[in-house]
């Protein structure tokens, strides 16, 4: 007699199922890991739906089995993802599960922290755990070991399996060959070799976002002139309905920063630009949390391996421009500049703070002053500058004078030139803007002419797409005439370089009689804005923006409040003192250190008055009166010594010697500092007293 085939669940493990275990519900859990194993592996779904003719052989009604299986295509490494993992959970912790089918351990859990979980809240509800090996009670100490020691082997079969896949991905990786998603521009063959699309248009789209932040050197200026040129950017589509469709949409910052960042372009091959980071990852969207890392955290990079649209210098020159933008106020400025009114500040509008980025306030108090209070309207801080109006606009003016000079005509050459270049560059975008219209314009019209007029459904359909694709078309052509009437760069004549030398001669001379509007529209028609910048309160940057988007930087000195506050004040300390030194008086070292380029606190200028301060602060007399207040000098009585010896004022002594009773041979001058000096002669010293003697009797 033959044995009947054996089948665990239906016989080993049957005297733990008890009467309240039946009275209770049994639950079927259901998953596989990929939705490739969900289409293509269908025999293990037959294995696990059959658990339900099992669960019926253990006592369950069809009635009494609830099935679990809306986690199809999750991974079992976490149970955050998992509806149906959760829902199974929090069923055991109610008291309604008797029984838990799963086909094996590694269809519950592929971790130890949830699979340790659910055994400890079954041990609790006294809930029974039942896979293709037998029925088990976790509240039995051999059951619970075998448990655990499964729930442990699946943990590390996930682990082998992922390090296989990671140690081959890796190892493609190394030899860079491994077929990541390449960017719009780029294509991969089927045999893996890596090339520049073939679409004209494509590939001009991309060197012109390139080489525009070669020269503009900011994304948002890249944006702003490519809506001005009304520039379409393309994007090959890597997933949904339109997967490997080109797509041409307007442009974004967004789309354009991933051009500029992307080392794709300039032919490498880079892995681990974004990185995973657990900490930063959503509960319940498992693409979150991924981080971008800097280049020298990237995994792996490759230099020359794709076609190239810039050099790799080129490329690390544009990061470190974005990285010194990011490193910028962010703070929006306005553009506007207001209009041009009469009052003295020339700078009107067109004055930026070098702090905060704000456009700056014009106040008048004596003289205009350029302010800005952004930071304090705002946050209360301080006011972020105030500084002198009239020196700033002196300087500006300068520049400006220089800028129209004929030495710059050269440069304004330069300038046009690169703008033929560019506008070359936008007519062929359009050109080929208008074959693609014209060329889906003709596609679609075929597609109609080739269905059977019979078949009116079809028919409406490709009639309708054709005439959507005639209004682009018509769109394009318009946009392409507008483009070509818009005013080109206007080249640099002979007649217009001739008056161009003659307004730079003249313009000098006429300034002065030039209302202050006037000046301004002058100003502003070359200008685009003044970035101030107070390093010292003798000392503002002046950081003059060109409309070219050139710039130059130029330093103002406007007046301040005290002599100690000059940058260069300790110089000046030192050179008085040298000069004091030598004998000069005041007004001999103002001027020397006038010549020497110092300057006083509201002067252009050191005034003898500057010098006379200072030098009494720090007790540095002049010669005179060090001579005069001395009592003897080289062995002879000063006046002041003979008044002390007689016990007389000094206007006693000089009138003594103005009517000759100091007789001319006790008495002569000084020849440097005019001081006179007596003779210290005894007799005349005692002569001197009998006289003022009498004299006060008398």
């Amino acid at each position: 007699m033959s044995n009947p085939p054996f089948c665990p669940l239906a016989v080993g493990g049957q005297h733990k199922i008890k009467p309240e275990h039946l009275r209770r519900l049994a639950y079927i859990y259901i998953r596989q890991s990929s939705f490739k194993q969900v289409e293509r592996n269908r025999e293990s779904q037959v294995n696990q739906y059959q658990l339900v003719q099992r669960a019926e052989a253990l006592g369950w009604s069809r009635e009494r089995t609830r099935v679990i299986d809306v986690d199809q295509g999750l991974s079992g490494k976490g149970s955050e993802y998992r509806q149906g993992f959760q829902q199974l959970v929090a069923e055991i912790s109610l008291g309604h599960v008797g029984i838990l089918f799963g086909y094996e351990v590694s269809r519950l859990a592929r971790n130890n922290r949830d699979w340790y979980h659910l055994l400890d809240l079954a041990a609790v509800f006294g809930t029974l755990i039942a896979d293709c090996d037998g029925v088990y009670d976790p509240c039995l100490y051999n059951d619970r070991l075998l448990l655990g020691l499964k729930g442990t082997m699946s943990e590390a079969e996930l682990h082998l399996l992922r390090q296989r896949l990671d140690a081959g991905r890796m190892n493609q990786v190394l030899r860079g060959e491994y077929r990541q998603k390449l960017p719009t521009g780029l294509l991969c063959l089927p045999d893996g070799t890596v090339i520049k699309d073939p679409d004209d248009q494509v590939r001009h789209a991309i060197e012109l976002v390139l080489s525009s932040f070669e020269e503009l050197g900011s994304c948002q200026k890249v944006l702003r002139y490519l809506r001005d040129e009304n520039v379409l950017l393309p994007r090959r589509q890597a997933a949904g309905p339109q997967c490997g469709e080109l797509i041409w949409k307007p442009p974004s910052d967004a789309a354009i920063y991933d051009i500029i960042r992307n080392p794709a372009y300039a032919g490498a091959f880079a892995y681990g630009r974004t990185q995973g980071d657990p900490t930063r990852r959503n509960p319940g969207r498992p693409a979150t949390g991924r981080v971008h890392k800097s280049m020298e955290n990237w995994i792996h990079l490759q230099l020359d391996v794709y076609p190239a649209y810039i050099s790799w210098e080129q490329y690390l020159a544009n990061q470190e421009r974005l990285r010194q933008n990011g490193m910028r106020y962010s703070r929006h400025i306005e553009n506007a500049q207001g209009a041009t009114r009469e009052g003295d500040a020339l700078l009107q509008g067109l004055a930026t703070c070098g702090m905060c980025g704000n456009r700056m306030s014009v106040t008048y108090k004596h003289s205009p002053r350029y302010l800005c209070t952004a930071l304090a309207t705002r946050f209360g801080g301080a006011t972020c500058l105030s500084v002198h109006g009239a020196s700033i606009d002196a300087v500006v003016v300068q520049a400006f004078f220089e800028a129209v000079r004929p030495a710059q005509l050269d440069a304004l050459e330069a300038i046009l030139a690169t703008q033929q270049v560019e506008r070359q560059r936008l007519l062929q975008q359009w050109e080929e803007r208008l074959k693609r219209a014209r060329y889906e314009a003709q596609l679609a019209e075929r597609h109609y002419h080739a269905v059977d007029p019979d078949n009116r459904l079809v028919a409406a359909e490709l009639e309708h797409r054709w005439e959507q694709k005639l209004q682009q078309l018509q769109a394009a052509t318009e946009d392409y005439e507008r483009f070509q009437q818009a005013p080109s760069a206007p080249e640099l004549t002979p007649e217009l370089r001739s008056q161009f030398q003659h307004i730079s001669e003249t313009l000098p001379q006429l300034w002065p009689s030039l209302s202050n509007a006037q000046k301004k529209e002058l100003l502003r028609s070359l200008i685009s804005r003044v970035i101030l910048s107070k390093q010292a309160a003798d000392r503002v940057e002046v950081r003059i923006v060109w409309i070219s988007g050139h710039y130059s930087v130029a330093y103002a000195q406007p007046p301040f409040h005290r002599q100690q506050d000059a940058g260069n004040y300790q110089q000046l300390l030192a050179r008085i003192e040298a000069l004091w030194q030598q004998g000069l008086d005041d007004e001999a070292i103002a001027t020397q250190l006038t010549a020497e380029g110092f300057r006083s606190t509201r002067r252009l200028i050191i005034s003898p008055l500057t010098v006379m301060n200072i030098r009494l602060e720090h007790d540095w007399h002049l010669k005179l009166w060090q001579s005069r207040n001395a009592l003897e000098l080289d062995g002879y009585l000063t006046v002041k010594g003979l008044a002390n010896r007689v016990q007389a004022d000094r206007s006693w002594v000089y009138r003594r010697i103005y009517d000759g009773t100091i007789s001319s041979s006790h008495v002569f001058r000084e020849p440097q500092s005019k001081v006179y000096l007596i003779k210290d002669d005894p007799e005349l010293i005692e002569r001197l007293r009998q006289r003022l003697e009498r004299n006060r009797h008398t």
